[in-house]
């Protein structure tokens, strides 16, 4: 017999919704629309229905630690988003759990230590010149580029380069890229008609999910059979992802686990700094003054020059500026997880079997942490104001034991491309376009963000000192 709940212990309200698909209808319409509204009328925890499902949007900052720190076995990805997304990146360290996680984390670990993140810094400027090259052929013509397309193209080839090495035939990079279009659309699209069957009919849409899935596993298996040939370190990922042990048990990662690995890497790689570069472009244009602070420092440390690692802890505002970017608009927009086992969030139940979102999004807007929520202010994030700030009021890469194994490459891809890009052009949006975010397995901005390429001269840093 189960011990009654303290009196003081609430049900959680929120929108009734459709009387058989809960709130489905009104997220395929707009999901984001949908969060914020229910947090402003609901508070720190809503309850809703998805469809059959029981779910929990939870905002707080206490609560969100609680479901990513706190109790986080009793949140698990046993949610059938993470069954799609499966389908894509296999049980990669995005998808799995348990033992075969904590295993997987520890052979890839080193992967990450900073030195060789560091070491990756030259590639991230090499690969923006060459894309600088092109922008600088196309400007004369005065038309717009889709710059969410070219952020896409350029953050692909450098994870490419950063897992396989710099010899990967470029016509590799753009099958790549048409297959993750293929299946961000198609995983999003399945989950909000919630369509969860595997996709084996033979109709079009089927067999276009198929395809894709073929043309990545093919690519990756040929590389990693190439490079298990080599047998040796050549620098890259993919060589210390197959030559790492497990230090307990001394297994190493087999085929199978090395593709998962490998296609969760080059998703989550490029997908999510490439998303958070596109909001910078646009968000920059909206507030010159904070681009005209950008452009002071960037003259005033680097002067013309290509960035380093080592100039990144001078470029303090460009990152406060990629911080605030994904604070306004976080690539992983909205997380779930199963609830294994009762639990109390906030004074509310919160029982076993149901479901929970967290949302960056959301909670990144709590007016109780983020004065003036919707404006863009790179400050906030100033060493002063983020110490002040709760631990998970912020989380764009999540946290805990599960936090993005990447975040440091990100972040420092970020700038440096920020960096390297913001000396020489003022992207402009085109005549017409309309800024709109786009919820897929990322947050994207609408329609590719066409903009027209604005060239800049750089001020000499006596100019800066002086302006």
């Amino acid at each position: 017999m189960s011990t009654p709940a303290p009196l003081n212990i609430q049900t959680p309200r929120g929108p009734a919704g459709h009387f058989l698909l809960g709130i489905l209808p009104e997220t395929r319409r707009d999901v984001l629309g949908f969060l914020l509204r229910t947090f402003h009328e609901y508070g720190d925890v809503a309850r809703y229905r998805l469809g059959t499902f029981t779910s929990h949007l939870i905002s707080h900052p206490d609560g969100v630690r609680r479901v990513l720190q706190e109790n986080v076995k009793n949140y698990t990805k046993h949610h059938f988003s993470y069954g799609m997304m499966r389908r894509v990146v296999g049980n990669g360290l995005l998808t799995s759990e348990g033992s075969l996680w904590l295993r997987q984390r520890r052979l890839a670990q080193p992967a990450f230590h900073k030195q060789r993140i560091a070491a990756m810094g030259r590639l991230m400027v090499e690969a923006t010149r060459k894309m600088l090259e092109h922008w600088e052929a196309h400007a004369p013509s005065g038309q717009p580029l889709l710059i969410g397309e070219e952020m896409m193209r350029l953050t692909l080839r450098i994870v490419g380069d950063a897992l396989f090495g710099t010899n990967v035939d470029p016509h590799v990079s753009s099958e790549v890229a048409q297959a993750f279009n293929v299946l961000n659309e198609q995983v999003v699209t399945r989950f909000r008609t919630f369509r969860l069957l595997p996709p084996v009919l033979p109709t079009r849409y089927d067999r276009e999910f198929r395809q894709a899935i073929s043309t990545l596993d093919s690519i990756v298996q040929t590389l990693i059979t190439e490079r298990r040939r080599r047998g040796e370190d050549t620098g890259d990922l993919l060589s210390m992802f197959i030559l790492a042990r497990d230090d307990e048990t001394g297994e190493q990662m087999d085929d199978k686990q090395l593709r998962d690995e490998v296609l969760t890497m080059l998703l989550a790689g490029h997908e999510t700094t490439a998303t958070a570069l596109s909001w910078a472009w646009a968000l920059l244009e909206q507030n010159p003054q904070e681009e005209a602070r950008l452009h002071a420092e960037l003259d005033e440390v680097l002067g013309g020059r290509l960035p380093t690692v080592e100039d990144i802890p001078r470029l303090a505002f460009t990152r406060q500026v990629v911080e605030e970017t994904l604070r306004l608009y976080p690539s992983a927009y909205i997380i779930s997880r199963k609830v294994e086992e009762d639990d109390v969030i906030g004074g509310y139940r919160i029982p076993g079997g149901t479901l929970v979102d967290v949302s960056p999004y959301v909670t990144h807007r709590h007016p109780e942490f983020w004065d003036e929520p919707e404006a863009f202010r790179p400050e906030r994030f100033s060493p002063e104001q983020t110490a002040r700030r709760p631990r998970f009021a912020y989380f764009p890469f999540l946290g805990g034991p599960r936090q993005c194994i990447g975040n440091a490459f990100a972040l420092m891809e970020a700038q440096l491309i920020l960096a390297t890009v913001a000396q020489r052009f003022r992207p402009r949006s085109a005549p017409g376009y309309q800024l709109v975010p786009e919820p897929l397995i990322t947050l994207r901005p609408r329609g590719g963000l066409p903009m027209l390429l604005e060239r800049r001269e750089v001020s000499a840093p006596s100019e800066v000192r002086s302006a």
